[in-house]
């Protein structure tokens, strides 16, 4: 191919990711989806290589892309196959993503795999929204290993109806939308296939990753080889223990990142472990934001990478260790220590610490007439840079999800945003300001059991190059100060406050 031609399938592969986006979120009933965006689609080769995406969830895609090709090599496949899966120690991110997985076919084999992943609400936890304070996997929900949702064209109706029961017909309605998205994916590679020939599309896959290997190579050359080191801090794991480090040491050479996280914290009773995949993920997306813009998501990038990660440790916990926080908390303190790290070595290229933590909230009443499940993540500051102030009241680096807009929200569940605003003032002062954070006050309608997996409520967003860490975030049920990981059981009338961390400044103010 030459270089236009290359430029041309790789819009084309692209597109496809961004089509099956379309068909999940028109197609799906829950707010999770339709409204937040929680869903990710890529396309695979036949070995399980990433070589298309779109830019959906990097928490999702990343992890992916580390775990895919020993998920589809443990199964045998056949034409009309559809597998899903939401085990966080086989490939997953915690149980509330569900990956939908097709093979596609053509006269000479498997030419690749077509995947979806999407965060439902109600997956069975032992609490409403399905991110509850556990202890164990057991206690987060259903756990589905890989299994054949579709076998040859015949759908497992058993496995089908347990899943629906457990999450009602919101979520069959988005099990229905997540297979019809892997559907438009693998009609559009067909398409392509007949436009372009079987041997230009299996070239191009193989250039796609050459041109990917060749920008992290030249992206590489640009840092200062040697080796930076960074500690950062989780605040808890909401089972009383406090102060989790995550210490990683980053080595750059001219072929290759290694991260070794040697000396973190061994894993918690609490559900803020990581499965080695979503650090894995962390370490893709920093990586990631380093290279160019049109740089391709494919495994060609992410061939120069090298990570190390103790067994047994926070971030690469073992079964059956709780992980529902560890997929949005602990991800994004693993971000906040890699560009510690990195920022040694590029000090005119790294911004300062942004909000660090997704702000998780979720709720539901199972007893009510009509049972419901809510799960939200809500923005916040993100860290200024050397070039300007942070950008205020945003989604930041592992999470890409939009808000629930407010009259989706109302017209949905039995509660009432009372206010929704900008938290003025809460980002790290500086030469350039840390963005603010968000305040967000829902006030109740029913009895509502609602739980918080939140962080940097103790350890503020850190800056850099003498500005000041933003202002750390701060839970409040009727005025009452909240613990940043807590379930709390709330009666009608009653007002919980969110307010979110701003991000940490940049520069010394001279002023």
């Amino acid at each position: 191919m030459t270089n236009i031609e290359l430029a041309i399938f790789i819009k084309r592969v692209e597109a496809i990711c961004h089509e099956m986006g379309l068909v999940l979120r028109q197609a799906a009933f829950s707010t999770n989806i339709k409204d937040r965006l929680d869903f990710s689609c890529a396309l695979f080769d036949s070995q399980g290589a990433l070589f298309a995406q779109a830019a959906h969830i990097p928490v999702h895609l990343g992890s992916m892309a580390f775990a895919l090709r020993d998920v589809v090599g443990s199964v045998s496949w056949c034409e009309g196959d559809l597998l899903i899966f939401n085990d966080p120690f086989l490939g997953g991110t915690h149980l509330p993503d569900v990956t939908f997985i097709s093979p596609f076919f053509s006269d000479h084999g498997i030419l690749g795999f077509v995947v979806n992943r999407a965060h439902h609400a109600n997956i069975g936890s032992i609490s409403p929204g399905s991110m509850p304070i556990s202890r164990a996997l057991e206690e987060e929900g259903e756990i589905i290993p890989p299994t054949f949702l579709v076998r040859e064209g015949k759908i497992n109706e058993v496995l089908l109806e347990r899943l629906t029961k457990i999450g009602g017909s919101a979520a069959k309605g988005d099990f229905a939308a997540q297979r019809s998205a892997n559907d438009i994916g693998l009609n559009r590679l067909s398409d392509l296939v007949k436009t372009i020939g079987l041997e230009r599309f299996q070239i191009g896959i193989e250039q796609i990753n050459a041109y990917g290997s060749r920008l992290a190579l030249a992206a590489l050359s640009t840092i200062p080889k040697g080796r930076y080191s960074f500690v950062d801090v989780i605040d808890d794991d909401g089972q009383g223990t406090l102060d989790l480090a995550i210490k990683c040491y980053v080595d750059i050479s001219s072929k290759c990142l290694a991260i070794n996280f040697e000396g973190t914290t061994a894993q918690v009773a609490g559900n803020v472990n990581c499965p080695l995949p979503v650090t894995a993920a962390a370490v893709f997306y920093v990586f990631r934001c380093l290279l160019p813009e049109y740089t391709p998501s494919c495994a060609g990038v992410f061939q120069h990478l090298r990570i190390s990660a103790p067994e047994g440790s926070l971030v690469n916990a073992t079964r059956p260790a709780a992980v529902a926080a560890g997929n949005v908390e602990t991800s994004m303190r693993i971000v906040d220590a890699i560009l510690g790290a990195l920022h040694q070595a590029l000090p005119e290229e790294i911004p300062a610490a942004s909000q660090g933590t997704m702000n998780n909230i979720a709720m539901g009443n199972h007893r009510s007439k009509q049972p419901w499940d809510y799960y939200e993540t809500i923005g916040g500051g993100c860290g200024a840079h050397p070039l300007g102030d942070g950008v205020s009241a945003v989604q930041s680096h592992m999470t890409n999800t939009l808000n629930t807009p407010i009259e989706s929200f109302e017209s949905h569940y039995p509660i009432r945003v009372k206010s929704y605003a900008i938290r003025h003032g809460s980002g790290g002062s500086g030469k350039y300001y840390g963005g603010d954070g968000l305040v967000r006050e829902f006030v109740f309608l029913e009895e509502t059991e609602v739980t918080l997996l939140t962080d940097r409520r103790n350890h503020p967003p850190w800056g850099l190059e003498g500005g000041l860490s933003g202002l750390p975030g701060i839970n409040y049920l009727d005025g009452r100060i909240l613990p940043a990981k807590c379930q709390v059981s709330v009666k009608p009338g009653q007002v919980l406050r969110i307010e979110t961390p701003g991000g940490g400044g940049f520069g010394l103010n001279n002023e």
